[in-house]
C-alpha cells in the first residue's frame, strides 16, 4: 500500500500520454471539520498528533485506535490521508455539479477504515466520504467493491441506511478481515442494502464477469442509483502477493467497462494491489479504458521501467518483460463452480427484493460499446501523488 505505487501508476498515465485526455486536477485538502463528518473527532485528532517520534506518548490510543502492525505509523501519516480522501471527496463535487460523467482517484479506495478505527492498510475511509458528499446530490449512491478483501468499513458505515447499497465481490472463508457473508444483508432501514459476494479461490475472468454482471444488473435494476462509486483493488488479479484470485487486466477491467456502460455518474477508485508492477499496470489500462483510448501492449519506456521485469511471486513462471498485460496463473483451480455461481446469483435476486424500487425513475442502463464518441471521453481524473 505504498504510495511507490500511485507514483508507478501515474508516471504510466502520463508517459502513455493518457493525461493529454483528461482533466487533471488537485483538490483542496479536506480538513479535520471535513473528515469529522465520517470520522470521531478524537480519532483524527491522534491521527495528526502521533508519529514516530512520539510513539511512546501514545501506547493506550495505539491499541485503541488499532494502529501498528498492519496500520503502522509513519511520518506524514495525516497528510497522506488527507490528500487519499481529498482527491475522492474532490471528484465527488466535480460529479455532483456535473463538470464530469466520470472522476478518477487511483489513490482513494481505502475501505477497510472503521469510524474510530485504523483498519488493513486503511486510516480515512475516502470511499465513505465521498459516499456522504455524492448524497448531497443524490436521492441513492451504489457502492461496487472488487477488491479481493471484503469492503468492510464501507458497508458498516452504511448498514442501516437505505439511501447507500453496497455490493462487495470478495475472498471469504479464512481471508482478512473475516467479513462478508451473503447472510449479512443489512439492518434496520438498510434491510437488504448490503450485497455480499463471497467467492472462493481461483476465480477466472469468465467466471467473474457472469456473477458480476448479474448481480450489478439485478442491483441497478432494482435499486436505480443516481451515482457509482466503484472501487478497483487490484489484489484481484492472478498473480498478486496477497491475493488468491485468478483475473487477467481485461477480466478485472470488464467490470469497469460494465458499470461505465451504465451511464451513471460514476467515481472510481483505487484499493489493495500488492504487487506493484501489476497495480500500475491495471489502473493505467482502466484508465484508457475509460477514455475509449487505444494503448500498445509494449510498455512505453517510463523512469520506473524496470520494475517491469521480474519473475511472478506467485507462480515462479517468467512474465512476458515490459508488457502491459499480464499472464494470469492458469495452474490455479477455480474453486468457483458454475453450480456455485448460480446459487448466488439467485440468492441475491432474492434479497433485493427487500430493496424499495423507485418506479418514477427512469433506470439509466446501457449496453456495452454504445459509446461511440469519435474522440475520446473527456474525464476528471483527479491528480494524488506525483
Amino acid at each position: 500500500m505504498k504510495p511507490h505505487r500511485v507514483r508507478m501508476t501515474h508516471d504510466l498515465i502520463v508517459t502513455y500520454g493518457l493525461y493529454k485526455y483528461c482533466d487533471v486536477f488537485r483538490p483542496e485538502l479536506l480538513n479535520k471539520e471535513d473528515l469529522i463528518k465520517f470520522h470521531t473527532p478524537d480519532y483524527i485528532d491522534f491521527l495528526a498528533k502521533v508519529s514516530p517520534h512520539n510513539l511512546r506518548e501514545y501506547l493506550p490510543e495505539l491499541k485503541q485506535y488499532s494502529v501498528g502492525q498492519d496500520c503502522p505509523i509513519f511520518s506524514g501519516l495525516y497528510d497522506f490521508s488527507r490528500l487519499c480522501a481529498s482527491g475522492s471527496v474532490g471528484g465527488a463535487v466535480r460529479l455532483n455539479s456535473g463538470d464530469a460523467e466520470v472522476a478518477i482517484n487511483w489513490g482513494g479506495g481505502l475501505h477497510h477504515a472503521k469510524k474510530k478505527e485504523a483498519s488493513g492498510f486503511c486510516y480515512v475511509n475516502d470511499c465513505v466520504l465521498a459516499i456522504l458528499e455524492l448524497l448531497k446530490s443524490h436521492a441513492r449512491v451504489m457502492y461496487v467493491d472488487i477488491d479481493i478483501h471484503h469492503g468492510d468499513g464501507v458497508e458498516e458505515a452504511f448498514y442501516t441506511s437505505n439511501r447507500v447499497l453496497t455490493v462487495s465481490f470478495h475472498k471469504y472463508g479464512d481471508f482478512f478481515p473475516g467479513t462478508g457473508d451473503i447472510i449479512d444483508e443489512g439492518h434496520g432501514d438498510g434491510k437488504g442494502y448490503s450485497v455480499n459476494v463471497p467467492l472462493n479461490n481461483g476465480i477466472d475472468d469468465d467466471s467473474f464477469a457472469y456473477i458480476f454482471q448479474r448481480v450489478i444488473g439485478d442491483c441497478v435494476s432494482t435499486f436505480q442509483p443516481g451515482a457509482v462509486v466503484l472501487q478497483c483493488g487490484a489484489d484481484s488479479l492472478a498473480g498478486d502477493r496477497l491475493g488468491v484470485f485468478n483475473l487477467s487486466l481485461r477480466g478485472h477491467a470488464a467490470c469497469v467497462d460494465y458499470c461505465n456502460n451504465l451511464n451513471i455518474p460514476m467515481l472510481v477508485l483505487g484499493g489493495g494491489g500488492y504487487t506493484m508492477r501489476n497495480v500500475a499496470r491495471c489502473w493505467t489500462y482502466e484508465t484508457a479504458k475509460l477514455l475509449n483510448v487505444e494503448i500498445s501492449n509494449d510498455l512505453p519506456p517510463t523512469k520506473f521501467f524496470e520494475y517491469y521485469t521480474s519473475q511472478s511471486e506467485k507462480s515462479g513462471s517468467a512474465e512476458t518483460d515490459y508488457k502491459l498485460h499480464i499472464k494470469s496463473v492458469s495452474s490455479m483451480r477455480n474453486e468457483n463452480s458454475k453450480g456455485y455461481l448460480e446459487v448466488l446469483g439467485n440468492r441475491i435476486r432474492e434479497q433485493l427484493r427487500q430493496v424499495e424500487s423507485v418506479p418514477s425513475v427512469e433506470i439509466r442502463t446501457g449496453q456495452a460499446g454504445t459509446r461511440q464518441d469519435p474522440v475520446p471521453i473527456k474525464l476528471q481524473a483527479v491528480q494524488i501523488l506525483k
